[in-house]
């Protein structure tokens, strides 16, 4: 899809979904190298990665920040950087990224100046201050007078020592104290508050991307590590397929009976929402209790494929989808009820999802609101593979993570409709 449409109506194909489709990079490990390679000194080549409105987002502030970032093909980046970020005088945008105002919120820490980070009406929703309150303590000038973006940080160079964090809301704020301390004065160590983390999974991810650019970091038991103030050193890395991105086509290959051939093995991904496929390989006898805790971003694909299963599945653990882009668990709910009255309810920050295979081959009429989030967009296409009448508005909103979602299902001979 290039040109923008207000809504799309998926028709459902009537076939088996068989093909193959290249997946995108992953946003987490393109944002995470990006921001990385951008500390190191030296030109650093990724190969394989996003180019989607987050990690646009990345790139456009590091250019602010002082660091040359070119663009050679549609799947590259190629990163200069003197080893320090510079500061800028105009505050960074950064839509909707998340990744981008956490990493860079504590990257500004090393910035000898003043950084203001902002983002549009969504993002100033979203939640950053146990990260402002980790770096206050660290000795860094940082605020977010609503306990959200704008954020301003004075950074001085980031001390050394020991901090506490926050990460019940989210595992980004650790990944962001991670990569900004092996740019600190000293050794830094992360611990987190009551050891409690939203999704495990991508620290490993942050670990791995710094260990690839030369970082060294510690364990501590299992809610600690300690890094060292070695900077990072330039140099090329491959960017992983993007996990979130297969759940759907997984979830689309099992709602058909298809084949969707998508270049990776589920166990080859080092990323959490890997996971899922199996869980999406036991449709229509899903379990009934799935715990979203370490596969966040998987949930609305796994919670729209509930619909069909055979019997109800509660998801739990998932109380951070409520800080997300949108109101996921809400999202979720009132959408699938929008399909068809008690279709699901929030219990608490659970979800249940009654399952109801009979939905299949029916007509229900719907406009789905995806709430400006990628994920709601994506998932909820999967209803229209088999109910008609599935009609998504502002499609457009895939482009954050996921550019070719719809020529990707158009590819598989799913048929699209937009408005006029």
């Amino acid at each position: 899809m290039t040109q923008p449409i207000s809504a799309l109506t998926i028709v459902p194909p009537g076939r088996a979904l068989t093909g193959r489709v290249v997946l995108p990079g992953s946003k987490s490990i393109t944002n995470r190298m990006l921001l990385i390679a951008a500390l190191a000194r030296g030109t650093s080549r990724l190969t394989g990665a996003l180019k989607s409105d987050d990690t646009i987002h990345m790139a456009a502030a590091l250019r602010q920040l002082g660091v040359t970032v070119e663009e050679p093909d549609a799947t590259s980046f190629i990163v200069s950087a003197s080893g320090a970020l510079q500061p800028s005088p105009s505050p960074l945008f950064l839509g909707n990224a998340g990744t981008a105002m956490r990493f860079l919120t504590a990257a500004a820490a090393t910035i000898r100046g003043t950084t203001v980070l902002d983002g549009d009406a969504h993002m100033r929703k979203r939640p950053i201050a146990p990260l402002v309150d980790a770096l206050n303590r660290m000795g860094v000038s940082a605020e977010a007078p609503s306990g959200c973006p704008p954020v301003q940080v004075r950074g001085e160079g980031l001390p050394g020592g020991r901090v506490v964090v926050d990460a019940g809301l989210s595992s980004q704020y650790v990944s962001a104290l991670l990569i900004a301390a092996a740019c600190a004065d000293g050794p830094v160590e992360i611990a987190l508050a009551g050891g409690g983390i939203g999704a495990r999974g991508y620290i490993d991810l942050t670990l791995a991307a710094m260990t690839t650019f030369g970082g060294r970091v510690t364990p501590i038991g299992d809610t600690g590590w300690q890094v060292s103030p070695t900077g990072y050193h330039a140099t090329d890395a491959m960017v992983e397929p993007d996990a979130s991105a297969a759940t759907y086509l997984w979830a689309a290959e099992v709602l058909t009976g298809g084949q969707i051939d998508i270049g990776l093995s589920p166990e080859r991904f080092s990323q959490p929402d890997a996971k899922a496929q199996a869980l999406i390989a036991a449709f229509p006898h899903m379990h009934e209790r799935i715990d979203g805790s370490q596969m966040q971003d998987a949930v609305p694909t796994l919670a729209v494929l509930a619909a069909f299963n055979s019997q109800p599945v509660r998801f739990t653990g998932i109380a951070n989808l409520r800080v997300k882009e949108c109101d996921r668990i809400r999202a979720l709910s009132t959408e699938l009820n929008r399909i068809r009255s008690g279709l699901a309810e929030e219990q608490g920050d659970d979800l249940l999802v009654h399952g109801d295979p009979g939905l299949a081959g029916q007509t229900l009429p719907t406009a789905i609101e995806t709430y400006a989030d990628h994920r709601i967009a994506m998932a909820f296409a999967l209803a229209g593979l088999k109910i008609g009448g599935i009609r998504i508005l502002d499609p457009g909103c895939v482009a954050k993570t996921y550019p070719a979602y719809w020529d990707a299902l158009t590819s598989l001979g799913v048929p699209l409709v937009p408005d006029e």
